[in-house]
């Protein structure tokens, strides 16, 4: 099915032109529909799913009518579409949630991962590792059993026989400065190797600490880069912050966080390379907590 967020997306973009194409207010249109100006506003900023009865309704104020009418109509019933995610509501987290809906429905998913390992190929130590570095800086804004569930639906749907070719770019200070356990880590490098040798469609480059990345400015934070299968559907940038993250959809940027994307890449090792490495640096971990060190 077509992402609902991107559909949301879509379908805010077409209230805000409806509403200033009748030269109407947030506040105008809120009147006009028996709604509050925050529903029209979080409506046209795709941060809650429609309502197919307010979207009619909408639709019928402003007079809308024929081909028009029915493919606005059609783009809110795809944005209102519910995936499995959907069933843990917020208690996987938002970031979590966002990113399940649109590898669920990409054609190819490149991530840059600066400061974390990816999300979909995480091995249970490793999340629970990681559920102990949230509670000790307490930003713990989900329930761990339940993210830990999701995050494994999201590793099965990736595997699925019709899921997306996936490919990560994996900077080596995530292994070398993450500070969690050195058997959670070198659990979580074996199973990405075990993961990776099996399935063609996922890969994953590390980029060495001390590679060099000609063409321009270095990375400021990690970031995924989105296409779907859909001609109408244009390519997705979620760029990871402290805080939360920032969507990125106009194509001129989406396009440059490309570019940026391609130059890591280049950089980085192959992935026959990157496995040997990986492979490596969990043997040499295994080795060191085996001799006490």
């Amino acid at each position: 099915m077509p992402s609902p967020y991107v559909r949301r997306r879509q379908l805010a973009a077409e209230i805000r032109k409806l509403r200033e194409s009748h030269g109407l207010t947030t506040d105008d249109l809120a009147r006009l529909v028996f709604h509050s100006r925050t529903k029209i506003t979080r409506l046209e900023t795709a941060q809650v799913r429609p309502d197919l009865v307010d979207i009619m309704n909408m639709l019928d104020t402003l007079e809308i009518t024929g081909s028009k009418y029915d493919r606005l109509l059609k783009l809110a019933r795809e944005a209102a579409q519910k995936g499995w995610w959907d069933k843990y509501g917020m208690s996987m987290g938002p970031r979590q949630k966002l990113a399940a809906d649109l590898e669920y429905n990409a054609d190819t998913v490149r991530c840059y991962d600066q400061t974390a390992m990816p999300g979909a190929l995480q091995c249970p130590e490793f999340i629970d590792a990681l559920v102990a570095l949230d509670e000790s800086q307490r930003t713990l804004d989900y329930r761990p059993s339940r993210m830990a569930e999701a995050r494994a639906q999201r590793q099965r749907e990736l595997l699925r026989p019709d899921g997306p070719h996936h490919e990560t770019i994996l900077d080596e200070c995530v292994i070398q400065r993450l500070a969690v356990p050195s058997q959670a880590m070198a659990a979580q490098l074996r199973h990405m190797i075990t993961v990776i040798s099996t399935e063609e469609r996922i890969t994953i480059r590390v980029l060495l600490h001390d590679a060099r990345i000609p063409g321009g400015h270095l990375p400021q934070s990690s970031f995924c880069l989105y296409t779907f299968p859909e001609a109408g559907d244009p390519p997705i940038g979620v760029v990871d912050t402290i805080a939360t993250d920032l969507i990125v959809t106009q194509r001129g940027e989406v396009a440059r966080y490309a570019r940026m994307y391609d130059r890591l890449r280049a950089a980085a090792l192959t992935t026959k390379d990157s496995l040997d490495f990986l492979n490596r640096v969990a043997n040499h971990i295994t080795d060191r907590t085996g001799s006490g060190l």
